[in-house]
């Protein structure tokens, strides 16, 4: 249950009116938002607390330029009542939304996809060490997406913090979500399809688990291990979704009278966008091959197509494949297969990091010399999925902390510092600013200063990868 939200009778402020105005559209329009309706009459009048998040979202989207209505039919793309929030959020997002003091969110998340009974739920359990989602010999054990956070394993942090004595350390994290198993068929309902892909659509990129070991005791869904057609057949149904969505929205295109000649010039760009991507899709590619200019991106991403989204394969394997994983050939076919796409192919073996996770350190490190290797596949992933998402780091390092803060690729200074607190951005002066190679090289920020190292970056400065930065500001 939701409860209705009450704004105040007057306000001095015209902003709630304009926030009720929206909470009211985002209510009562079936045609932009299906789904769950609100069929309470005082709440589509008076606005819910969804609504008005949704709202919120959608006005400050809207303040970029591509209207209050556009902005509204972006929650198309969300089953459920809070998700609205999600994909205003998202939309604001792909059109590069940003004004002084406002934080931008980094918590993005990659969703654990693949047929029943490959090793997903074992693989997030051992992402998460602690992770709850059961992990049984049975399809469709995990019904509700599990969602877990990740740190991301580096070394810079350790070093770091033993120059400049923290007390603690606290790294870079991704979130990681356990999606069920997905069947032939699903975008069609079978299984329990439609609304896994509806999970899989609020996540911002995908690790598909390969099942790439023979094991008679775990049953595979179609009778035998073969990954190629396992990846095909996933990547069907989420095309078939995606041309589904695709035709929906075409309808809507060609329905439309706009006659703002700046909104009819959006609709005509996105429709183009969508004919080319359907075309794609149609040919057996993925809607994330097809370029897009920088008018057509945010159109499509409205839609959240989830072939759009970036993707890692996971080839789970077999103990005994870890050390020589190529001479395995089903790895060697998704492999290939991950290369003709321009994707990424991670070994991991989903049993062993479930094992490990329940060592030490030390009987860890013997364990994986028994193996033949001298790490587990686990922060490989963890460390392509950051790659994937279009993450970078930077470093603040005190007597207090050390930390590492994830901000987009092509941040600028004040954004970056708007990560860490609104105020930083606000009241941005400059940023003190020192390459990783270049402090561990002084040993100190002091060291760095007198060899002339530490730099003062201003506004128009681009975070780069591994800046070791002490932020200046006055609010």
């Amino acid at each position: 249950l939701i409860a209705p939200f009450h704004p105040p009778r007057r306000s001095r402020s015209p902003l709630p009116a304009t926030l009720r105005r929206a909470s009211r559209i985002v209510a009562k329009s079936a045609s932009l938002l299906p789904g769950p309706r609100i069929s309470n009459p005082a709440s589509q009048r008076r606005g819910t607390a969804a609504g008005m998040a949704a709202a919120v979202a959608a006005c400050s989207t809207a303040r970029a330029g591509l209207g209050l209505k556009t902005c509204l039919h972006g929650l198309v793309a969300s089953p459920r009542l809070l998700a609205p929030l999600t994909a205003a959020r998202r939309l604001s997002e792909a059109a590069g939304v940003g004004r002084a003091g406002a934080r931008v969110s980094m918590a993005l998340r990659s969703g654990i996809v693949g047929l029943p009974n490959v090793g997903k739920s074992t693989l997030f359990n051992a992402l998460v060490e602690n992770g709850k989602a059961q992990a049984a010999n049975f399809p469709f054990c995990t019904i509700e997406p599990n969602v877990g956070v990740v740190a991301v394993p580096d070394p810079r942090l350790g070093v770091l913090s033993g120059l400049t004595g923290s007390q603690r350390t606290l790294p870079a994290t991704v979130e990681f979500v356990d999606i069920a198993g997905l069947v032939k068929g699903a975008s069609q309902g079978e299984g329990l399809g439609n609304k896994f892909l509806s999970h899989i659509r609020e996540v911002d990129s995908v690790v598909q688990v390969v099942r790439c070991f023979e094991d008679n005791d775990i049953v595979h869904v179609s009778g035998a291990v073969d990954p190629t057609t396992d990846i095909d057949v996933i990547n069907l149904e989420l095309a078939l979704s995606d041309l589904s969505q695709i035709e929906k929205r075409m309808e809507r295109l060609g329905k439309s009278r706009s006659k703002d000649p700046q909104a009819r010039s959006r609709e005509e760009a996105e429709a183009a966008a969508l004919a080319r991507i359907s075309e794609a899709l149609l040919a057996g590619r993925a809607a994330r091959s097809v370029e897009l200019s920088e008018e057509e991106a945010p159109l499509v991403a409205q839609l959240c197509l989830l072939t759009a989204k970036p993707i890692i394969y996971a080839a789970n394997v077999a103990e005994t494949d870890l050390a020589d994983p190529s001479s395995n050939p089903h790895v060697s076919a998704v492999r290939q297969l991950a290369s003709s796409e321009g994707a990424e192919c991670v070994v991991v073996s989903a049993q062993v990091e479930a094992e490990l996770c329940e060592l030490g350190a030390e009987d860890r490190a013997g364990y994986l010399e028994e193996l033949g290797v001298a790490e587990g596949g686990l922060a490989g992933l963890v460390q392509a999925t950051y790659r994937l998402l279009g993450l970078r780091t930077y470093f603040t390092s005190g007597e207090k902390e050390t930390r590492a803060w994830t901000i987009r690729a092509g941040m600028t200074a004040p954004q970056a510092a708007g990560v860490i607190h609104t105020d930083f951005e606000r009241g941005f002066i400059r940023a003190e600013t020192i390459s990783y190679d270049d402090f561990v090289a002084s040993g100190s920020y002091a060291a760095a200063k007198e060899k002339g190292l530490l730099r003062a970056e201003g506004k128009e400065y681009t975070v780069q990868e591994g800046d070791v930065m002490l932020f200046r500001f006055n609010v």
